[in-house]
């Protein structure tokens, strides 16, 4: 019985894997405010352009540089771990295998790109990052990033996680960041929305104006923004993931997957397992693979593919996706990681070519799966994960029901030591299932009307 499958540094990927240049209908560019495709040099503003050359690439392969790698061994590899408990649980003839980023200092999958994002940013001269977090995993990463590069970093905390996950921020400030509620008093996007909605709970969207906002109107040119999900270049840091899981499945033997799961919220730690599979499946492998979110924000699974701002306060390009609307407010949900109004362009266009096949999930099925699981495999996952795994468990009693020995793979993104208050809330019986209506969706829809179509 191997439960744990390890790889050694010398056996990690050397390289990311872009999915841009082979899915089947190429992704629309980004646009700018005219209606007009956007050239790299109108995002060196926001980004270093050494990133921006990622961004834009159409290369398969993209060499990870030495020093990267060196930054990366701090926890890199991950382990694969088979869950032997689980499956004698569910009584499945499923083998269930996860991958597991919780190992990182922070805790997730989030510093797959935070620490290189800092390096680029650093070579590139850059001395400060903004950037939003949601639930806190990505403001902890480009913390953890900075401290090890030497970059200041403020990171804007969408106001309920911020309240709700205290301690989030006080791991930013021991790896020496900086993070405030938002919106914040700080800001001009801020103080607007501030006014109009004093009791906000805020949202990405909000968040993420503010940060960009910070970084363009800082005059000294030093200041860059970083984000952790939804573009290109976060995407293809994040398929370290999933290139290591191939490596280790075949070290043991295991020569087919039938399952790819994993949760989204912008779409990055799912691409990151997804992507390198879906390369597979595009050769013709017979894969399914599920991207998995919260009912309460059905992105993916009932949204319009739409050119979208990836911000509240329209500040960022157009981006082809799916959304629900740039002004979309959700429920405070205690998945804060998958609270977001658009899903990543790379990942929206996999949907649409039918490489992936997203569903939808509700809050108590996804606790009682991350319950299951702990009582079983011992880790507490975060409410994100939790997704994940309800949806793995629903895939082993599919199997169970079928007679059928797949094999069930899904990326265990973060642990939930940090989220404990909403397990908390989950025994008292506090939580509750919320579904979007549609009246409500078509509300949010509306800031759609009059931009471009895909």
């Amino acid at each position: 019985m191997q439960v744990k499958v390890v790889l050694n540094e010398d056996e990690m990927p050397r390289q990311w894997y872009n999915l841009a240049p082979d899915l089947p209908t190429p992704v629309p560019p980004p646009l700018g405010p005219d209606g007009k495709p956007i050239s790299p040099d109108m995002l060196a503003p926001v980004f270093p352009m050494n990133l921006i050359e990622q961004e834009v690439s159409q290369e398969r392969w993209i060499d990870i540089p030495e020093e990267v790698l060196a930054l990366l061994y701090r926890w890199r590899p991950t382990p694969l771990h088979r869950a032997y408990a689980l499956e004698k649980f569910l009584g499945t003839p499923a083998k269930i295998y996860y991958k597991n980023e919780s190992v990182s200092p922070p805790g997730s999958h989030k510093p797959n790109t935070a620490v290189v994002q800092a390096w680029y940013n650093k070579q590139f001269g850059i001395e400060k990052l903004t950037t939003e977090t949601g639930a806190g995993q990505w403001g902890s990463a480009l913390s953890f990033a900075g401290a090890l590069v030497g970059l200041e970093i403020k990171v804007y905390m969408v106001r309920i996680s911020f309240d709700q996950k205290p301690f989030r921020k006080i791991m930013m400030e021991t790896w020496g960041g900086k993070c405030i509620p938002s919106p914040s008093p700080y800001t001009k996007t801020g103080r607007k929305i501030l006014k109009e909605q004093p009791d906000t709970p805020g949202s990405l969207g909000i968040a993420i104006s503010e940060a960009i906002e910070e970084a363009v109107t800082d005059p000294s040119g030093k200041t860059r923004y970083s984000l952790g999900s939804v573009l290109n270049h976060v995407m293809l840091h994040q398929t370290i993931i999933g290139l290591e899981v191939k490596k280790q499945l075949e070290k043991i033997g295991e020569k087919k997957v039938d399952v790819v799961i994993g949760c989204a919220g912008g779409g990055s730690n799912f691409a990151g397992l997804a992507f390198p599979f879906m390369y597979d499946k595009i050769n013709g492998a017979e894969i399914d693979i599920i991207p998995v979110e919260p009912a309460s924000c059905p992105t993916m699974t009932r949204a319009p593919y739409v050119y979208d701002f990836g911000d509240t306060a329209e500040m960022t390009p157009l981006l082809p996706m799916h959304s629900l609307g740039h002004a979309f407010i959700p429920p405070p949900i205690h998945a804060g990681g998958l609270r977001y109004h658009g899903i990543a362009p790379l990942v929206s266009g996999a949907i649409n070519d039918g490489l992936a096949t997203p569903k939808a999930l509700h809050q108590l099925e996804c606790y009682e799966a991350a319950v299951t699981f702990a009582r079983t495999e011992g880790i507490i996952v975060a409410p994100e994960t939790s997704h994940a795994v309800a949806a793995a468990i629903q895939e082993a009693k599919k199997a169970k029901e079928e007679g059928k020995e797949k094999v069930i793979l899904f990326n265990l993104s973060g642990h939930g030591l940090m989220d404990l208050t909403g397990y908390q809330k989950y025994f008292e019986g506090e939580l509750q299932d919320y579904a979007l209506p549609d009246e409500e969706m078509q509300k949010f829809l509306k800031v759609l009307d009059g931009l471009p179509k895909p």
